[in-house]
């Protein structure tokens, strides 16, 4: 009997809870959305099996000695694996839109206005009982508005570990609602007329001006905002090994093999955060909120300040542009792309709007190297 007993104590069943079941459930939501759904997959996949991971009971995985505790400590809390993960994506990245059309620079900067009204309200919500965000709580909440994932979750590693859980999924869950959550609020700020607007064709642009470009960047954020370089750093480095034509090898495996290597422990590491003490509160709730009124009001900034623009440049400009200044690449250029191509068959925006697009990551890593500074 007694043996019957020490085996039924050694057993999941007898030790799960009703929370670990919950967070157990929403690590299967997270695989369904990214194997049914396909929503950002590459992350949102990981991210479910580490929150699985994490919730079973006596398994260890996220104590110390348990393989996600590592993985979390190693990667995440050091800021490794966020850098890692932008130094592969600026080698994916080709400037040449934004070089040919600098204005859209302002695209990008608009859109981060999402940003720092959520930051405030974040304050604001500390009026509601049950709401306790610190300084630092609300500039991590805040850069969800960016709908840049690794931005995100370096940024919560440095101000709000304990937040990173539900920031970092907040972050790629609006990432991937982009084709969902921006369209109407494209249709809504313009008129027929303006998503008809066929925009000039772009000048090419030399691979002299591709290679200086990221060193330009990375010099004037040294110069003026040294907090940032870090990430505007790793994402000018593999730009430049992409641009360059010397370092092919180094190129293709800063974006394939060490991107993909890195996001499986990226997404675990986010996972194992995922535990039910930590997520199910009603600062979840909030943040998630949150992060849903910073990323809409980061794509209505971004339509609005291209319909300004428009108002005032010679050259004519398709005020949908302005949605894809938030940094979710590529997905917000090719969903203003769709909706131009709705009102207008003949009307192709995709490369017009990659220069806010990649804009915009440059943006969030800024407003995130601006907010490190202030409240770091």
């Amino acid at each position: 009997m007694d043996g019957l007993i020490t085996l039924w104590a050694d057993t999941g069943i007898a030790h799960f809870t009703f929370p670990d079941l919950v967070m157990i459930a929403v690590g299967l939501l997270l695989l369904y959305l990214a194997i049914v759904r396909k929503f950002e997959p590459l992350l949102l996949l990981p991210i479910g099996f580490g929150a699985i991971l994490a919730n079973i009971p006596n398994a260890g995985f996220t104590e110390p000695g348990g393989i996600l505790y590592y993985i979390y400590h190693v990667g995440i809390e050091t800021g490794v694996f966020p850098l890692i993960i932008f130094m592969g994506v600026g080698a994916l990245t080709d400037f040449g839109a934004l070089i040919a059309n600098p204005k859209t620079l302002f695209l990008g900067a608009a859109a981060q206005f999402g940003i720092f009204t959520t930051l405030f309200g974040a304050i604001l919500l500390n009026l509601v009982p049950g709401f306790e965000f610190s300084l630092q709580d609300a500039s991590a909440i805040a850069i969800i508005g960016g709908a840049d994932g690794p931005t995100a979750i370096f940024l919560a590693s440095k101000l709000a570990p304990d937040l990173l859980g539900p920031i970092a999924v907040a972050a790629y869950s609006y990432m991937a609602l982009v084709p969902l959550i921006q369209p109407p609020i494209m249709r809504a700020l313009t008129t027929q007329a303006e998503r008809e607007i066929k925009m000039e064709q772009l000048r090419p642009v030399s691979k002299r001006e591709k290679i200086i470009f990221p060193l330009a960047v990375l010099l004037m954020t040294i110069l003026f905002l040294p907090a940032a370089t870090p990430l505007v750093g790793m994402f000018c480095l593999g730009n430049l090994m992409r641009e360059s034509g010397v370092v092919e090898r180094l190129s293709n495996t800063a974006q394939n093999e060490l991107i993909n290597i890195v996001t499986i422990f990226l997404g675990l590491g986010v996972g194992s955060k995922l535990s039910a003490d930590k997520f199910l509160n009603l600062e979840t709730l909030g943040i998630l909120g949150l992060g849903a009124i910073a990323f809409s009001i980061g794509t209505a900034s971004g339509v609005l300040m291209a319909k300004l623009m428009g108002k005032f440049s010679k050259d004519k400009i398709n005020p949908l542009i302005g949605a894809a200044g938030v940094s979710a690449v590529p997905m917000a250029a090719r969903v203003a792309n769709k909706v131009g191509l709705e009102a207008n068959p003949h009307n192709f925006l995709l490369m017009h709007a990659m220069g806010p697009n990649v804009a915009g990551v440059l943006g969030s890593a800024v407003a995130a190297g601006v907010l490190l500074a202030i409240v770091g």
